[in-house]
């Protein structure tokens, strides 16, 4: 009888940025509050406990700065990676409410392919990150990555692999937020969030 050998098991951390005042056409270079600060302290004693081979994140200074303190607490470098950025709601011509705000991102969830004038659907954020965290699923297999992301991408990335992570999962997290995820090859089997 043939012996099943196990697939390689690879650790990803989604780390949600901290809190970061929003400021209009700002997107990628606003940084943390004084809490968010506080919070990415919290993010790297959290993280310290985990074993790290690498760091990538979306390029937009909050999520970098989020994990800047782990990064150089275990002397590693951040690599920045554009797919990862922040899905697009809609173009600089288009206003959005910020009445309708939630209503206008249930609305993206419930149809995948849907985007506002100027703005990216569910399908089109979801495909460019997924080609980033699987391309280093590939390269990295049976290691850990600590990913700085959003909570857009973060749940569009999650829900490529688990369809049930859905809107209802994007609106209860926070900011920041940490969830582990254990891939078996380039199959999720576990997820489990360690921010308190």
């Amino acid at each position: 009888m043939p012996v099943e050998v196990s697939r390689i098991e690879t650790i990803v951390y989604f780390v949600r940025h901290a809190e970061s005042l929003y400021i209009a056409g700002e997107e990628r270079s606003r940084g943390l509050t004084e809490r968010g600060r506080a919070d990415a302290i919290k993010v790297k004693d959290i993280l310290l406990h985990e074993p790290v081979d690498l760091l990538i994140s979306s390029p937009y200074e909050r999520a970098v700065l989020t994990i800047r303190k782990l990064a150089d607490h275990l002397r590693k470098e951040i690599v920045p990676e554009e797919d990862l950025r922040e899905r697009q709601l809609s173009g600089e011509d288009f206003f959005l409410p910020n009445d309708r705000f939630i209503q206008s991102k249930k609305q993206l969830y419930d149809d995948p392919t849907f985007a506002f004038p100027g703005g990216e659907s569910s399908e089109q954020a979801q495909e460019r990150a997924v080609k980033v965290l699987a391309r280093y699923l590939e390269q990295y297999s049976g290691r850990s990555i600590v990913v700085g992301t959003h909570g857009d991408i973060m749940t569009l990335m999650l829900n490529y692999f688990e369809p049930s992570y859905h809107f209802d999962f994007w609106e209860s997290t926070t900011i920041p937020d940490i969830y582990k995820l254990e891939f078996q090859g380039k199959a999720l089997s576990n997820v489990m969030r360690l921010w308190k």
